[in-house]
């Protein structure tokens, strides 16, 4: 069976998902990359570093962005985003990256490893994590679609 989600499943699935795909364009050329996201209800959050996905969405803010899941051909759902690329700044900046981070961390970590069983450090060293720039996809709109047996 062949269905649209509604609005309360497409929150839903986007707010069970981390990874999604980010597809931009100069103009003349589309660029798709995977990236790593949370939602908020509301936008898309999400942070990168210099380089040509960045270039590309300062030119031009408009994005699509999609998530899918898929446990077979015939059991899957999606989730497609138009949207506007907004850099964050400051405090809003420093704001996001803590929702990001705070909402990421728990699978990033895993209850069965032990530091100390395995000569890790009990401190934490993210910086590799933490990259210079924030940013937001404002969501114009979204629509979702599934397949169940």
């Amino acid at each position: 069976m062949l269905g649209t989600l509604n609005e309360m499943q497409m929150d839903h699935f986007l707010l069970s998902q981390t990874v999604g795909r980010l597809a931009c364009t100069d103009g003349k050329t589309p660029y798709i990359v995977p990236l790593t996201y949370i939602y908020d209800g509301t936008d898309i959050i999400s942070q990168t570093i210099e380089g040509k996905k960045l270039e590309i969405m300062r030119a031009n803010p408009n994005v699509c962005f999609e998530v899918d899941s898929m446990s077979n051909m015939a059991n899957w759902q999606s989730v497609i985003i138009n949207g506007t690329f907004r850099e964050l700044k400051g405090k809003e900046s420093e704001k996001a990256r803590d929702y990001l981070f705070n909402h990421l961390w728990p699978l990033l970590t895993s209850s069965t490893i032990h530091p100390h069983e395995h000569g890790v450090s009990s401190e934490v060293d993210d910086t590799n994590r933490i990259k210079p720039v924030m940013f937001k996809i404002k969501v114009r709109n979204k629509s979702g679609r599934f397949e169940r047996p």
